[in-house]
């Protein structure tokens, strides 16, 4: 009887198909066109996203959460991270990714959604200075990288285009001392020149990183010349949705300037 039963569980178990189906990331399908916006400490990335506010029927657009970093349950972890690196770096970069990835997957009903900086940056060009830089250790160096393999494992990450706001350190470093907020006090003119070259790896040398369009805006431009590089990336964004949506006959209200 035992030899029976052993024999017919055997048949169906060989007989069982194995299961191959990939079980999709969280979030597919539930984002819009996603712009990121990249670039140097004082590139004008917040600058640049409020420009975009008198389109806010069709944009959702999310700034930095630099409120959240300075104020974490009484904790102002973006300063303590400039004051004390050694200690505060890994703690605080674990938040930045925490904070980004709920930027990156937040439902909109808007058709675009524009975000300042993403997990990308924090990657390839925040973390990856501070390790270079000896001021987190490789034990933490190697568990942020391995934090992010993981959220991308699982998680889709929506990203269409980049908008690099390419800027020259000393014209940045510049700006920071100009806007004086009182963490960036001790941040050195090597430490912009180091992220500067970090981005132009990452989204001019391609170096690291995925296959993302990058628009490149000459950022160094002051407020008063810089409108017509934003209107210029107005229309860079409209085309590039309209490369991305099937040939439909619209009435000229709703073609390829819809933004304006």
């Amino acid at each position: 009887m035992q030899r029976l039963i052993i024999k017919r569980l055997l048949g169906t178990m060989t007989s069982l198909k194995p299961i191959n189906a990939a079980v999709p990331k969280y979030g597919v399908g539930t984002q819009p066109f996603t712009v990121l916006i990249e670039g140097n400490i004082g590139s004008g990335k917040t600058t640049f996203i409020k420009h975009f506010q008198k389109f806010e029927d069709k944009i959702c657009a999310m700034t930095e959460p630099v409120e959240k970093w300075r104020n974490f349950k009484g904790y102002n972890l973006l300063e303590l991270m400039y004051i004390d690196p050694d200690r505060w770096a890994m703690p605080f970069q674990s938040y930045v990714m925490l904070t980004m990835l709920e930027r990156h997957t937040k439902p909109t009903d808007k058709p675009i959604k524009i975000l300042e900086r993403s997990l990308y940056s924090a990657k390839y060009c925040f973390v990856e200075n501070l390790h270079k830089g000896g001021l987190i250790h490789d034990g933490m160096y190697e568990i942020l990288k391995e934090w992010y393999s993981y959220v991308e494992d699982i998680t889709h990450i929506q990203a269409d285009l980049i908008v690099y706001l390419r800027t020259t350190p000393e014209v940045v470093y510049e700006r920071i001392r100009k806007r004086a907020r009182s963490e960036e006090a001790c941040v050195p003119l090597e430490y912009i020149k180091q992220l500067h070259e970090l981005h132009e790896d990452w989204l001019i040398r391609k170096k690291v990183g995925c296959n993302i369009k990058v628009l490149e805006i000459e950022a160094d431009l002051d407020l008063s010349e810089i409108d017509r590089e934003y209107k210029r990336s107005e229309n860079v964004i409209t085309a590039s949705i309209q490369q991305q949506r099937p040939a439909v006959t619209a009435s000229p209200s709703k073609r390829s300037d819809f933004l304006g």
